[in-house]
């Protein structure tokens, strides 16, 4: 019985000793050398902190970090990746959720690390890479792990300003991935391009598929997302077979026209996910590669991953949309309408719900979220059965294909991440000379707008906001107004605000 993710490690460590696993721009990982890392790192974090713990990991995308992954797993504790590309803002309160027991870093990120993390828990890779392993203590500590056991948490946007950690297990990710790669025949040949952060789930499929299979994964360099033509030469030159990729990042490649300049010719499957793919995208990749397969990917994190997935038809324009279609292997996904009940007649929309092995544990200290989302199936009044709302809503058609509608809150998908416009918007209202703000998602045209009254001039608004979000919660059009519309409950008119706002130049 697989239990634990460390398996899918050690059975492709038997059978492809010498294979590169994971390559990045600085080095190659063979099979037989991401185990043994795995271990020193596992028996080194053990002796430090033992097992059943949180564990933050701070280094850039790379392959070392994959191997810092597998050896927090291997410790039987459970990793957080702290993005180096967040401001110390976030950072510091992720941290002060999670409380980790240890952070992993770099010898060139030490100081950076312990600046904002602090001194008594910071430890280099490279220094946990030179502890020897102990084989009998981590076949002890795996034999202790069990598929319910926390394998990682990663961090989303949170409505009150404090980010939200989502527990995913072991077990979630092994219904997942064990159906995900047989679904699309993944096999030890391909080549995975890894484009997502490592703390994104997008990654979650590279990483895990790429280990199950004995495949390879390439960390595609995080610079080559600025530099189109290089991003292609890097995906012909390393013979990529397969891209689970954002949305947002296949449209760079459609709209610099880089599939002209050159064509990677040995990619054969395309799987997307995070927004609607643009149909003018999807055409431009579909002349330049034709005979590849084309997969339109649904699902919050919250249900690891995905929980629906429609291949692309060949003879199909996709005028009217691409459906987000069918449920994977062992997840029900179902529509409950306003009473909480089930939804069965086609083009009446309602939201997503999800119930399965693949749901995440829930909240990392957040029960009142846990309440909200993670919640006892209202169609089973008989036994406990959770299932998770996603917030989105959905319709079926007469083939039964599922569509997505649209979100039933603020909560929106934007560059392929999930993002509370309340926490935009606190950010946003707590920077001297904001007097108050809005933040409205142009779901049409894909845009963020954040609208204020106050003394600051824009650009400084702009420059403050960076210091204290990521980049893809920073609206591209900020506009100051002279009033906010309110409707008669007294919030504020989203509607009537950008009615009146978009008559004003920027």
């Amino acid at each position: 019985m697989n239990c634990n993710v460390l398996n899918y490690l050690q059975k492709s460590a038997e059978l492809f000793p010498g294979k590169v696993a994971v390559l990045d721009e600085h080095k190659n990982i063979s099979y037989s050398e991401l185990l043994d890392i795995s271990s020193r790192i596992g028996t080194a974090i053990y002796k430090k902190v033992g097992s059943k713990k949180p564990v933050g990991i701070y280094i850039e995308k790379s392959a070392d970090a994959v191997g810092a992954m597998l050896g927090i797993c291997s410790a039987g504790c459970y990793y957080t990746s702290f993005s180096t590309e967040l401001p110390k803002e976030r950072l510091e309160r992720m941290a002060e959720v999670l409380n980790p027991a240890l952070f992993v870093t770099s010898r060139e990120l030490m100081d950076e690390a312990v600046g904002i993390f602090g001194s008594g828990n910071v430890y280099s890779f490279e220094e946990l890479c030179e502890c020897e392993s102990d084989r009998l203590l981590l076949e002890k500590i795996q034999k202790s792990i069990i598929d319910t056991d926390p394998l990682y948490i990663n961090f989303t946007s949170g409505s009150t300003g404090t980010p939200k950690g989502i527990v995913v297990s072991h077990r979630s990710v092994i219904d997942f991935i064990d159906c995900f790669c047989e679904t699309f025949g993944f096999c030890s040949d391909d080549i995975f391009a890894n484009q997502a952060p490592f703390d994104f789930d997008v990654s979650v499929k590279d990483i895990y598929s790429a280990l199950k299979c004995g495949a390879t994964l390439a960390v595609v360099p995080r610079g080559l997302f600025s530099a189109p033509v290089e991003l292609i030469d890097f995906l012909c030159d390393k013979k990529i077979t397969v891209m689970v990729w954002a949305v947002s990042a296949l449209c760079l490649l459609s709209t610099f026209h880089a599939l002209d300049y050159r064509t990677p010719e040995t990619v054969k499957k395309i799987l997307f996910s995070g927004e609607v793919m643009p149909l003018k995208a999807l055409r431009n990749f579909r002349s330049h590669l034709p005979e590849a397969m084309y997969v339109n990917l649904y699902g919050p994190t919250e249900i690891t991953c995905n929980c629906t997935y429609h291949i692309l038809e060949s003879d199909r324009d996709y005028a009217d949309g691409i459906p987000i279609g069918k449920p994977f292997l062992n997840e029900d996904v179902f529509l409950l309408d306003n009473t909480d009940k089930l939804i069965t007649d086609c083009n009446i929309p309602g939201e997503i719900c999800v119930r399965g092995s693949a749901l995440a544990l829930g909240y990392y200290s957040c029960d009142e979220q846990n309440s909200k989302h993670f919640v006892q199936n209202p169609l089973n009044p008989y036994y406990p059965e959770k299932i998770y709302r996603t917030g989105d809503l959905g319709k079926f058609n007469e083939n039964n294909d599922l569509f997505f509608c649209g979100r039933k809150d603020f909560q929106i998908k934007y560059m392929g991440h999930r993002i509370e416009l309340e926490e935009i918007e606190r950010a946003m209202g707590a920077i001297d000379g904001v007097e108050r703000c809005c933040c409205i998602f142009d779901e049409k045209k894909s845009r963020l707008k954040g609208y204020y009254i106050g003394s600051i001039e824009k650009d400084e608004l702009h420059l403050e906001m960076k210091g204290k979000l990521p980049a893809f919660m920073i609206p591209g059009i900020i506009r100051k107004v002279d009033e906010m519309p309110l409707t008669k409950n007294g919030k504020i008119d989203r509607k009537k605000l950008e009615e009146s706002a978009g008559v004003k130049k920027n």
